[in-house]
């Protein structure tokens, strides 16, 4: 799984054996994860993250939506 961004204590990973669809990335901060769609971008599911956190963590990949796309391409075709 390999981490694509780290910013501000968020990790961007891109789980290399996770290739369904719609496009997403896992935004881990401590113990806390969101998945976020990258077509919207849109949340999918928060587990044990703060609102404020998840607020940054979209932020993050709301600013890199089009690498983050190109890099889900690259890995999963």
């Amino acid at each position: 799984m390999p981490t694509v961004i780290q910013q501000n204590g968020f990790d961007v990973m891109i789980y290399i054996r996770d290739e369904h669809p719609p496009a997403h990335v896992h935004v881990w901060k401590a113990e806390g994860e969101v998945i976020i769609h990258l077509e919207t971008p849109a949340v999918h599911e928060v587990k044990r993250m703060s609102r404020p956190d998840v607020r940054a963590a979209l932020a993050i990949v709301e600013e890199n939506r089009e690498m983050l796309l190109g890099e889900w391409r690259r890995i999963h075709g």
